[in-house]
C-alpha cells in the first residue's frame, strides 16, 4: 500500500525535474536554439498556440534562428509575440520568414540569467519537497489508522527521503549545466 504512495511521489517528482529541464531549455545562452521559442504562445485564430506548432524553426547559423510559418497570414502575430517575450530578440520580418539574430550576451545579462536559473531550480526544489511532505502525511495517516506499523512508516519515509535527495541532486545538476552554458563565451 505504501509502495503506491512512494511510486506516486516518485512519478510527480520526475515530472517536476522534466518540467525544469524544459524550462531551462527556453533560456537563451547566446547560441541559437529553437527551444528558446518553445515558451512563446501566439494568438492563432483566438487560440494561444506554441510557435513550433505553427511554423518551422531552424538554425542555419550559430547565432541565427529562422521561423517559417506554414500560414503566412500569422507572420505578424508571431513577430508581435516574440517582441512581447522577455527574450530580448529583435525579429526581422521579410513577409515570408522571420529572422532572429541572437546577440551575444553581455556579462550583466549572463549574471541575470544565472540568477534566473537558480531561482527556477529553487522553485522546483520546493515543489519536490512539498510532494515529499504530502507523501509523509499520507504515511502518517496510514500509521494512525493502523494500516501500517511505525517501522513500516519509518522505512517508507527513509526510502522517500532517498528518492527526494536523488531528484534534488538532478535539479542541481540541470541548473549547473545550464549555468555552465550561460557562463561560457
Amino acid at each position: 500500500m505504501f509502495d503506491d504512495i512512494l511510486s506516486n511521489a516518485d512519478n510527480k517528482m520526475g515530472k517536476v525535474v522534466e518540467a525544469l529541464k524544459w524550462d531551462l531549455a527556453s533560456i537563451r545562452t547566446g547560441r541559437a536554439s529553437p527551444t528558446i521559442l518553445d515558451s512563446i504562445k501566439v494568438d492563432y485564430h483566438g487560440v494561444p498556440t506554441p510557435i513550433n506548432q505553427m511554423a518551422t524553426v531552424s538554425t542555419p547559423e550559430a547565432r541565427l534562428l529562422v521561423v517559417q510559418p506554414w500560414d503566412k497570414s500569422v507572420i505578424g502575430n508571431i513577430e508581435k509575440a516574440i517582441l512581447k517575450s522577455d527574450l530580448g530578440l529583435n525579429p526581422a520580418n521579410d513577409g515570408n520568414v522571420i529572422r532572429l539574430p541572437i546577440p551575444a550576451l553581455t556579462e550583466e545579462r549572463r549574471k541575470e540569467m544565472v540568477k534566473m536559473v537558480g531561482k527556477k531550480g529553487e522553485e522546483r526544489k520546493v515543489m519536490v519537497r512539498n510532494i515529499r511532505r504530502e507523501a509523509i502525511d499520507k504515511l502518517k495517516k496510514m500509521e494512525k489508522d493502523k494500516e501500517i506499523s511505525q517501522d513500516e512508516r519509518t522505512r517508507a519515509s527513509d526510502r522517500l527521503q532517498k528518492i527526494t535527495d536523488d531528484y534534488i541532486a538532478g535539479i542541481d545538476k540541470a541548473g549547473q549545466e545550464k549555468e555552465k552554458q550561460l557562463i561560457e563565451i
